[in-house]
């Protein structure tokens, strides 16, 4: 089996663009959720390889949600998802654990490239 994502976003068009981009690496969706308490409840079922995590939610921001999987699971890793102008949400992401991060809308090959050095070495 490949690598496993949980893809976190409010809104049902990104999440369907990030699974297109992932399955298409052979990358496996195993679950999707549209808000901070949805994916950490998600992580803690599925235990992904990877998140894929909206910095913008409707419930709380996608820092929150890191915090709340990372408390679960130290070793997680996780790429932000942000939409331009949001920096300084981004650069606290990465300080509180995020591995990298991506921005919307999205350029197909740095998602790419960022997901594959991500698991790069990582046991599928």
């Amino acid at each position: 089996m490949g690598h496993t994502v949980l893809i976190v976003d409010d809104a049902d068009f990104m999440r369907a663009m990030l699974r297109d981009i992932l399955e298409n690496m052979g990358l496996k969706v195993v679950a999707e959720a549209c808000d901070a308490d949805g994916a950490i409840k998600e992580y803690r079922r599925l235990r992904p390889d990877l998140v894929m995590l909206d910095t913008t939610l409707p419930d709380a921001d996608g820092l929150e949600a890191l915090t709340g999987i990372l408390a679960s699971d130290p070793e997680a890793r996780a790429i932000l998802v942000a939409s331009l102008g949001q920096r300084s949400l981004v650069l606290s992401g990465i300080k509180a654990g995020a591995r990298d991060f991506i921005i919307k809308p999205f350029d197909e090959p740095r998602v790419i490239a960022t997901v594959s050095q991500l698991l790069e070495g990582c046991p599928a």
